[in-house]
């Protein structure tokens, strides 16, 4: 019986490799956003505050919580503790289904009031505003589908923690994913001042 290929070097560098790339995707809005908040600054403030700074912030607290967790379910999976991995796991889990719903509370509440992408309520209103809630919807839409993606990706190290396919030696898999996540935690952390807090 052959022995399965590993190559934990690769992984990682394979890894980092494609956080670069999501880097330069998110930096790209991100500067994208910087030009036409240059343009106009006065708009982007009066949109900015229509925005639900609560849900926002509560948004962040998840997030960060949820990084803390996954953080903490790699370091009883090196400790060789399964059942506490997989219960931070789940918790991890979780709080990104929290964040989600959210999220979506938050779009519905935009949506009835006409407020989303060629709504009728936003094309009355001031170009720089229109950008700006273009912006907010294009961006947090991506980051909400990454969110969903590492989602999906910890449920795959769930159910490999639980076959015990991610264990102690051999937890490439949940760091891998645990850099994305930290990844989307920190992409998050830079949509809340620019959409939220802009002044």
């Amino acid at each position: 019986m052959s022995v399965p290929h590993r190559d934990d070097f690769g992984a990682r560098i394979g890894m980092w490799l494609f956080l670069f790339t999501e880097m330069m995707l998110f930096g790209g809005l991100f500067l994208l956003y910087s030009a036409y908040r240059s343009m106009h600054p006065l708009e982007f403030h009066a949109a900015s505050e229509e925005l639900n700074v609560v849900l926002g912030v509560f948004n962040t607290l998840v997030l960060l919580t949820s990084s803390w967790t996954l953080a903490l379910s790699l370091t009883a999976v090196e400790k060789g503790e399964t059942r506490l991995a997989k219960g931070l796991l789940a918790a991890t889990i979780l709080l990104g289904v929290v964040f989600l719903v959210d999220k979506g509370f938050e779009w519905s509440a935009e949506f009835r009031h006409g407020i989303y992408p060629n709504g009728p309520e936003l094309l009355k209103r001031a170009p720089g505003e229109v950008l700006f809630f273009g912006l907010y919807f294009t961006m947090t839409g991506l980051h909400g589908l990454h969110v969903l993606a590492g989602m999906t990706l910890l449920s795959v190290a769930l159910l490999k923690l639980a076959q015990g396919e991610v264990k102690l030696g051999n937890s490439v898999f949940l760091e891998n994913i645990g850099l994305y996540w930290h990844l989307v935690d920190v992409i998050w952390i830079f949509l809340l001042p620019l959409f939220y807090l802009a002044a």
